[in-house]
Order: C-alpha cells, then sequence, then structure tokens
C-alpha cells in the first residue's frame, strides 16, 4: 500500500513532584534535561507531553537517537527510621 505511514508510539516514564511554591516539577529520566512544570496536575501532564515532542523533535532534527524505555519503572517509597536527638 503506498502511502500508508506507520505511527510509533513511545512512553516515557514521567515523575511529578511538588514544588515548593505550588504546582508540580516533572522529570523525564529517559530523557536527560527533560524538566517542566505546571500550576496543576493536568497542566503539567500537557506541559511534560509539550516538553517530550519538542525533545524528540530537536533530536530528529539533529539526527542524534531518540532513546526508548526498555519496560516500566519501579518507583516506591521506603520508610527509613532514624533515632531522634534527645
Amino acid at each position: 500500500m503506498l502511502g500508508k505511514r506507520v505511527t510509533k508510539v513511545l512512553k516515557y516514564t514521567v515523575f511529578f513532584e511538588p514544588a515548593e511554591e505550588g504546582g508540580y516539577v516533572v522529570h523525564v529520566p529517559a530523557l536527560p534535561g527533560c524538566v517542566t512544570e505546571g500550576n496543576t496536575l493536568e497542566e503539567a501532564m500537557e506541559m511534560v507531553k509539550d516538553a517530550i515532542s519538542g525533545y524528540i523533535a530537536s533530536l530528529k532534527k539533529h539526527h542524534e537517537y531518540i532513546p526508548e524505555e526498555q519496560g516500566p519503572s519501579l518507583m516506591s517509597i521506603i520508610d527509613i527510621p532514624i533515632q531522634a536527638s534527645a
């Protein structure tokens, strides 16, 4: 079939961290330096989609490798007990 275009869907793990001044800072570990922010979780989600798209567009423009995650990341919160000062 001529003219059929295949679209590839890339998936990236993103981390949303509460910002001190409010809102969220978002990091994309697989794309070094890809960081954005938003005032709400919804805004931060849209901002990170835009940031990832721009990052990939820049890599394509410069004929650079586009990193792909090999599997889902795992995140956990670990409790570390410390002795209180007397």
